[in-house]
C-alpha cells in the first residue's frame, strides 16, 4: 500500500468531523475522502436524507468498490490519506474485516447535543441515526482484532485543538503543521454532494470554534433517543484519549 498513514476517523453526524476534514486537507502532504460509504448507505437503507438521489446517482453504491478505493496507491509526496467516515454507514451487509487494516480513531459527542443538532436537518431521529450503537460495536471489534482505537471526545478536542492534533501527528509518525489549525473559508472539491445540506457552519469557518457548553432541551422521542444513547457515550467516554 506504500508507506502512508491511512487515518480513518469514525464519527456520528453533527460532530466536528468536517472541521477535522478541513484541518487534515490543509496539510501539504495529505489527501482526503469525505464519507465514501454514504451512497451505499442511502441505497441499501432507503433512508430519506437531503440530496439522497443525487448522492446515489453520482456516488459509489457498491461498498466493495468504495472500500478498495481506501487502499489505492497515493501520489508521491502524500504522507497521510485522511478518511472521514460516519459509523452508521457501516450497514449489516458490509464485510468489516478491512477496517482493522486502517489507523482508526473514534470521534464522539454528547448525545443530547447531537440529537438537538441533527433535528435541524431532519424531522425525526433514532439511536442508529447518530451512530453511537455502531461506534460501540466498532470499538469492540477493533479491540477483539488486537488493536485499541483512540477515542476522542469533541468537547475535549475543542478546548485544546492544537494539543490533540500535535498528539495525533506524533502518535502516527507525522510532522505537525500549524496549517491544520486554520483554513480558507468556502467549499472544497472534496466535499460530498451533501455539503449544502449539512456543512453550512463549516463552509463559513476558517478554524475550530472555541468550545461552548450547550443548553439543550429535548422532548418526546428525541429525549428518549438521547437517553438510550447516553450509556453508550459514557462507555466510550470512559476509554477516551485524555491529554
Amino acid at each position: 500500500m506504500n508507506d502512508v498513514v491511512r487515518l480513518a476517523m469514525w464519527s456520528g453526524p453533527r460532530n466536528i468531523s468536517t472541521a477535522l476534514l478541513r484541518a487534515w486537507e490543509n496539510r501539504p502532504d495529505s489527501m482526503v475522502v469525505d464519507e465514501p460509504l454514504y451512497a451505499h448507505f442511502l441505497d441499501v437503507t432507503g433512508i430519506d436524507h437531503p440530496g439522497r438521489e443525487a448522492v446515489i446517482a453520482q456516488g459509489e453504491t457498491d461498498w466493495r468498490v468504495a472500500v478498495d478505493s481506501l487502499f489505492r496507491p497515493v501520489p508521491d509526496g502524500v504522507a497521510v490519506f485522511y478518511q472521514k467516515h460516519m459509523a452508521h454507514h457501516l450497514t449489516s451487509d458490509i464485510d468489516r474485516s478491512w477496517i482493522a487494516r486502517l489507523t482508526n480513531v473514534l470521534l464522539i459527542r454528547e448525545p443530547r447535543e447531537v440529537v438537538a443538532s441533527y433535528l435541524r436537518s431532519r424531522e425525526i431521529v433514532t439511536a442508529e441515526d447518530i451512530g453511537l450503537p455502531q461506534q460501540i460495536r466498532l470499538y469492540d471489534e477493533l479491540v477483539a482484532a488486537g488493536g485499541t482505537p483512540q477515542v476522542i471526545d469533541s468537547a475535549d478536542f475543542l478546548q485544546q485543538p492544537e494539543l490533540y492534533l500535535r498528539a495525533l501527528c506524533e502518535e502516527h509518525g507525522l510532522a505537525f503543521t500549524s496549517r491544520m489549525l486554520h483554513w480558507p473559508a468556502g467549499p472544497r472539491d472534496t466535499d460530498g454532494l451533501w455539503a449544502p445540506y449539512w456543512y453550512d457552519a463549516v463552509l463559513h469557518s476558517t478554524g475550530f470554534e472555541p468550545y461552548r457548553p450547550r443548553e439543550v432541551a429535548l422532548e418526546g422521542q428525541a429525549a428518549e433517543v438521547a437517553l438510550t444513547c447516553q450509556p453508550m457515550y459514557e462507555h466510550l467516554k470512559n476509554v477516551r484519549w485524555l491529554l
